[in-house]
């Protein structure tokens, strides 16, 4: 079920810093607290392959957001410990030295669960064992959020494990729906800040498609 237009789940969680530092992070308070948008991305596993290049690619990326008033936070379900020995890990030894915004540590899948984006592929009961059975990694898929001042969700996405996010797309999302938010205006297909927008009516649409 989508949650786009809903609040983000009222959830504290754990999370680790670059200098070491544990502490709870409410990724809606964040939102609402300090009046900023907030990209929220999770990750399947610290230590894997495509992982570190995504958590580089948002550190690259990080001052761009931060220009637009958005938080980025990373997050998995590894410990908060896990999270720092891959913080202290070198670049080119597969690590993400460097990387300096929070990751989230839900090693205790409450909010994955919530959001539904854990990889349970198959739930089978045993009457052995009276137990529920769960095949799959239990990880998560690469879920990214978008979330306005307000904690509400404007965009959500889920990638499978093999397939790598691409930065710029949130970028020019918030850029959207910052437009939006100001002007009063909607965007069309493949949009970028500068582009002509559109009024949200037919008319609208009649004159931007006669100009395109």
């Amino acid at each position: 079920m989508s949650l786009v237009g809903k609040k983000f789940p009222n959830i504290s969680v754990e999370a680790m810093n670059d200098m070491g530092d544990v502490f709870n992070v409410n990724v809606l308070e964040e939102a609402v607290n300090n009046k900023k948008k907030v990209v929220l991305f999770w990750y399947p596993k610290d230590f894997t392959f495509v992982c570190p290049t995504e958590l580089h690619a948002f550190q690259s990326a990080l001052s761009d957001f931060e220009k637009r008033n958005t938080i980025v936070i990373g997050a998995s379900v590894d410990s908060a410990q896990v999270h720092f020995a891959w913080l202290s890990t070198a670049k080119d030894n597969g690590g993400i030295e460097g990387v300096t915004y929070p990751l989230i540590a839900d090693t205790t899948r409450n909010l994955s669960s919530v959001l539904g984006i854990l990889d349970i592929s198959n739930e089978r009961y045993d009457e052995d064992t009276d137990t529920v059975q769960i095949e799959g990694s239990n990880v998560t898929y690469r879920a990214t959020y978008l979330i306005d001042e307000e904690g509400k969700i404007f965009h959500e996405s889920v990638n499978d494990m093999p397939l790598g996010r691409n930065v710029g797309e949130y970028l020019r999302l918030i850029d959207a729906y910052t437009h939006v938010q100001e002007k009063g205006e909607v965007c069309p297909a493949n949009w970028e800040e500068g582009k002509d927008a559109m009024q949200p009516n037919a008319k609208g649409t009649a004159e931007y498609l006669a100009k395109h």
